[in-house]
């Protein structure tokens, strides 16, 4: 068996994994950061940011994302239209599990937001907005350039729950549209994002 050696010397700073055949390189498009912002969006486009048919699968990670207001969850959703509308109908699942700062565990799945017309959620707890709380992950989107199939996602974000807990949320779905995706919004179930970054990256 062979060693798998990362291109880059810190794991970190790694962008391709060069020993193992097919997994691509991470190309780095458009940050943005959160300032008490109502949402925080990518338009193709737009401010430099790509989201066609230049890469397959696209990758945004979120980092301390720090809500304005107490106990709410963090969502997105899809555009068609250049972001005049987020409104792509969405067929969504999730699962989380958790872990209380009195010792309490819990393992589940939130059927109120398993399936959504408007907006899928990333988060199912309730992050809270203390000044150490907040929530990081990812969201993966694939070939949302596509007229021919349906739009997969697959997320996973750990939250400081307002409780307080950690949690840990997996959730996958699809946009329901044969339509392009050209745009992407992120925002609070209430409120604004506080703080945080959002990045996203093609996948070469």
């Amino acid at each position: 068996m062979s060693i798998v050696k990362l291109n880059n010397q810190a794991v970190k700073n790694a962008t391709a994994f060069g020993s193992i055949t097919g997994l691509g390189s991470m190309i780095f498009i458009k940050k943005l950061t959160a300032s008490s912002s109502a949402t925080l969006s990518f338009v193709d486009g737009t401010d430099g940011v790509v989201l066609d048919n230049t890469y397959k699968e696209y990758l945004f990670t979120f980092n301390n994302i720090h809500p304005a207001t107490d106990a709410v969850k963090l969502k997105f959703n899809l555009s068609i239209d250049s972001g005049s509308n987020y409104n792509v109908t969405k067929t969504a699942t999730n699962f989380y599990a958790g872990h209380t700062e009195a010792d309490l565990t819990g393992f589940g799945y939130d059927s109120g937001l398993a399936q959504s017309t408007a907006d899928a959620f990333i988060t199912v707890g309730d992050i809270g907005s203390a000044a150490d709380e907040s929530t990081s992950g990812y969201l993966h989107l694939f070939n949302p350039s596509s007229t021919t199939f349906v739009k997969h996602f697959i997320s996973a974000a750990t939250i400081y729950g307002s409780n307080p807990q950690s949690q840990i949320t997996y959730g996958a779905g699809y946009g329901n549209t044969t339509s392009a995706i050209d745009a992407v919004q992120f925002k609070m179930s209430s409120g604004n994002i506080d703080a945080g970054d959002i990045c996203l990256y093609g996948i070469a």
